[in-house]
């Protein structure tokens, strides 16, 4: 019996032709439809009575300062330190010099610097008790933003607009916040456009 499963998956190989055009592909039994992409999540301001804006607010505080001073050995620890590869130190070394960089006009200028710390919307759908469960979590995300003189009503409606394009009125860096621990941690990004 064995033998002859055998054999008749050898005829059935050498039965059919090698090289089939695609105009002799059979159809597939499975429709493929494409696939929509997913939206985009909306950025909304933090609420104010979140435990973790004054969290996300001291964070970018202390952010700001270091990214103000200019100074690598301030900055680069709080955007990974050790783990902050040579070209990103470069990048954002470039951000704070350059003088289109929306970080120049946002950081630098003579006028009032405005800051919006954005999270994502939560999607509608959930109840109280889940809301309350992200509430109490022990990590966060968060995007920080400034932006100098009247532009600051303007920001980012999604993440993907927080990429620090010389043409945004606002410069932007994403923190990951986290509690667990002894001691809350957290790291900044600061996300540039692909060259």
């Amino acid at each position: 019996m064995r033998a002859f499963l055998i054999s008749s998956a050898l005829v059935a190989a050498v039965a059919t032709p090698a090289l089939a055009t695609e105009a002799d592909a059979p159809a597939s039994l499975l429709a493929v439809e494409t696939e929509a992409p997913a939206p985009r999540a909306p950025l909304v301001p933090l609420a104010a009575d979140s435990v973790w804006t004054p969290r996300f607010a001291a964070a970018a505080d202390d952010l700001v300062a270091a990214l103000r001073s200019r100074d690598e050995a301030r900055w680069a620890p709080l955007l990974g330190g050790q783990w902050l590869a040579a070209d990103d130190r470069a990048r954002v070394a470039g951000l704070l010099r350059d003088g289109n960089s929306p970080f120049r006009h946002a950081l630098f200028s003579k006028g009032f610097t405005h800051r919006a710390i954005l999270g994502w919307s939560a999607p509608v759908s959930l109840n109280a008790a889940e809301r309350a469960a992200i509430e109490a979590g022990q990590e966060a995300e968060a995007l920080v933003c400034w932006s100098a003189g009247g532009a600051g009503g303007q920001w980012p409606t999604t993440a993907a607009a927080a990429d620090n394009r010389a043409d945004r009125p606002y410069a932007c860096a994403r923190i990951a916040y986290s509690i667990r621990g002894d001691t809350p941690t957290w790291r900044a990004f600061i996300e540039q456009p692909s060259a």
